[in-house]
């Protein structure tokens, strides 16, 4: 997970995306967690670089608690 959160639990986007991902692959993590707002950076991405990322789109904590935590 990358980002911020306010009081009240909604998840902000940040910037420098790329890069974290990026890094994130070369790290081995798989899924990503992710503002919604910044699903666009990921589309500014080349599909070869975020092969094989699974990424998840929130928009309050107890998404990010719930995709994290719980197993489905």
């Amino acid at each position: 997970m990358t980002g911020e959160i306010t009081l009240r639990g909604q998840v902000l986007p940040v910037g420098g995306i790329k890069e974290k991902i990026l890094a994130a692959k070369r790290a081995g993590i798989k899924e990503i967690i992710l503002c919604w707002q910044n699903e666009k950076d990921i589309n500014d991405i080349n599909p070869d670089y975020i092969k094989g990322l699974k990424f998840h789109y929130v928009r309050e904590m107890n998404q990010v608690l719930e995709t994290a935590l719980l197993k489905r």
